[in-house]
């Protein structure tokens, strides 16, 4: 069931006991390593960081009234995801995520084109995720939407 949680805060009150340690943890690398100019918000019953309006007045070209998205943490029925928008949009960063998870964890890489999926709160590599989310800035994750999602 997707959260109608409004705040991080919320969202994370209401998370099973199990998961509480691993989603805050997750949420605090991408706190610490985030460029600046990117915002927290909630949406589609995640927490996420977005590029705000303040700074793209266009939006997201699905939803202009939306924030431009680019990082999703989300606890589901079976795991803990990262939903990264730059490994989906940038196959040089994606590359360099495959071939660093490995030396970070001994688990197999659980990945569908953005959604990094960790089954047990200890198979997240906190550092490497930390390093992932320091990758891109804010003006190059535009540069990077502009050029292969918006028509």
């Amino acid at each position: 069931m997707q959260s109608t949680a409004t705040t991080s805060e919320q969202y994370l009150s209401e998370l099973p006991e199990d998961r509480i340690s691993g989603v805050t943890e997750l949420r605090n690398v991408v706190v610490e390593n985030l460029p600046k100019g990117f915002e927290e918000t909630m949406s589609y019953g995640m927490i996420t960081y977005v590029v705000p309006h303040s700074i793209y007045p266009n939006g997201y070209h699905s939803n202009p009234k939306q924030a431009l998205p680019f990082i999703s943490i989300a606890s589901q029925k079976n795991l803990i995801s990262l939903h990264h928008m730059g490994i989906y949009a940038d196959d040089n960063l994606l590359e360099w995520f495959e071939s660093e998870y490995p030396k970070y964890t001994s688990t197999k890489l659980d990945m569908g084109k953005g959604c990094i999926r960790f089954k047990k709160v200890n198979q997240i590599p906190f550092i490497l995720i930390g390093e992932l989310v320091s990758k891109i800035s804010v003006e190059d994750w535009i540069k990077t939407y502009e050029s292969k999602f918006k028509k």
